[in-house]
């Protein structure tokens, strides 16, 4: 038994049902769970009266204290095509187009060591929770890559089995050599479950199904992956959804209706069912996603980089529908910054909207906070992460607010971490390991990482003839 305690923190965001936020919190955790949390003085208390000593405390003096960051949404290889296609301003279709010949030279080293690259970054924003769609295998590479990384650097992992099948020959957007047979898809699909998920609480790793798209699978696949994936206790379905007007324009003119309605005609719909982007959604499809309890993951960068558009993330909110935060493709966002993602998100959904001028209230800092923490893992289908509560699994990061970025916040610290620039985190617990302290991932030669990554990724530009 071991039994840490996180001390001082200037407020303590719980985002529990009640909101509350504690000036001068502190957390006992013992092993991978919370048990004890309140004010310094209360927990104090609380161990004295139980005779129990920490083995280790942590002070958090200057720090807000939150849940760790959930990331719902993400390709962990496409760090290695940062701003390829990206800054000369492709718009989605032609960007994939310019991008799936040079993702076709990965192999099983590439998915590696982009992972571990990629849940690095992601760690140092505060994530402690991480979904990835890998989506293409070429070359021998295989889910079991970057789950190696996410076991290695201690991140709750949720990695998606994706898939592409519909290739260009067949009316597909995807050239048909990055494309799987259908039988070895859903075989993969069931091996990796077999090996890997883990539906129990306080679970590191579960299995997740992901046809990548309306337009790069077919009907057939979609309809038994989501088969396949109900035949096992807590496997989720995820694709990528309306997240631009051609891709809803394909879908009429391809299946005579609307995404969402294509989706729940293949059985797409459910709590165990989750949507990337939906940037594009009528009023009629918001309402069929909150009656069914699908859920969605918004990815505001990506969306702007690719000129996708804003995702109508106020009415979906109000409307029930599940909501959480995605960084997305490292390659459509050229950064993993989960706390930026939701301070996007916050400044998103400000402007654009009918009565612009008085739209400044339309998303505050803490709701765009708590898609990032407990929307996440309401999206993930988590119960055990999300918050800060005792029985919850200890999960958490905290970020220093007594520097130059926050000086003159004070009066509202916690709208500050999203108002003011972002900052990286200053200590990360995940599953009760402290895993990033005083800003450092704990065991990780960050400097050799960035060395063997940037040789990886440079191979790979040279494979697909893509070097200037």
């Amino acid at each position: 038994m071991s039994l840490v305690l996180v001390d001082n923190a200037e407020v303590l965001v719980t985002m529990d049902d009640e909101r509350r936020e504690i000036k001068n919190g502190a957390i006992v955790i013992r092993d991978n769970v919370i048990e004890v949390l309140g004010s310094s003085d209360q927990v104090r208390r609380e161990l004295s009266a139980q005779a129990l000593q920490p083995q280790q405390t942590l002070d958090a003096s200057g720090c807000i204290l939150i849940p760790g960051l959930v990331n719902c949404h993400h390709h962990l290889y496409q760090t290695l095509t940062r701003s390829i296609g990206t800054a000369e301003g492709k718009s989605l279709f032609n960007w994939l187009q310019t991008l799936y010949p040079i993702w076709g030279q990965m192999d099983a080293e590439a998915v590696y060591i982009s992972a571990r690259l990629g849940l690095a970054e992601l760690m140092l924003s505060g994530a402690t929770t991480v979904a990835d769609h890998l989506y293409l295998f070429p070359n021998g590479a295989r889910l079991d890559d970057e789950i190696r990384a996410a076991r290695e650097l201690g991140v709750r992992f949720h990695p998606t089995r994706g898939s592409m099948s519909l290739g260009q020959s067949q009316g597909g957007l995807p050239p048909d050599d990055v494309c799987e047979d259908e039988a070895d898809i859903l075989a993969d699909c069931e091996r990796v479950i077999s090996e890997f998920h883990d539906p129990e609480p306080y679970s590191m790793l579960r299995i997740g199904l992901a046809p990548c798209s309306p337009f790069s699978v077919t009907p057939e696949l979609l309809r038994k992956t989501a088969d396949l994936a109900r035949r096992h206790q807590g496997v989720h379905l995820h694709t990528h959804l309306a997240e631009t007007i051609d891709e809803n324009r394909f879908c009429e003119q391809q299946f005579g209706m609307r995404p969402v309605a294509y989706m729940q005609s293949l059985g797409w719909s459910g709590d165990d069912v989750w949507f990337a982007h939906m940037v594009h959604p009528d009023n009629a499809e918001i309402a069929v996603l909150a009656e069914t309890r699908s859920g969605v993951c918004h990815c505001p960068s990506s969306n702007m980089i690719l000129a996708s558009g804003i995702a109508p993330v106020r009415d979906m909110c109000d409307a029930g529908v599940r909501v959480g935060i995605g960084v997305d493709g490292s390659a459509s966002n050229d950064g993993n910054q989960l706390l930026g993602e939701a301070r996007q998100a916050m400044l998103l959904q400000r402007v654009g909207w009918p009565g612009f001028e008085s739209s400044a209230d339309r998303f505050s800092a803490r709701e765009a906070l708590e898609l990032a923490t407990r929307g996440g893992a309401a999206v993930l289908g988590r119960d055990d992460i999300g918050s800060l509560e005792v029985g919850k699994a200890a999960d958490l990061a905290a970020y220093r607010v007594d520097g130059i970025r926050h000086a003159g916040s004070g009066g509202d610290l916690v709208a500050g971490l999203l108002t003011c620039s972002p900052v990286s985190a200053w200590l990360v617990v995940i599953n009760g390991r402290v895993v990033l302290e005083r800003g450092q991932i704990t065991g990780l030669d960050m400097e050799s990482l960035v060395t063997q990554h940037n040789a990886q990724a440079e191979r790979l530009l040279q494979k697909a003839g893509a070097t200037g």
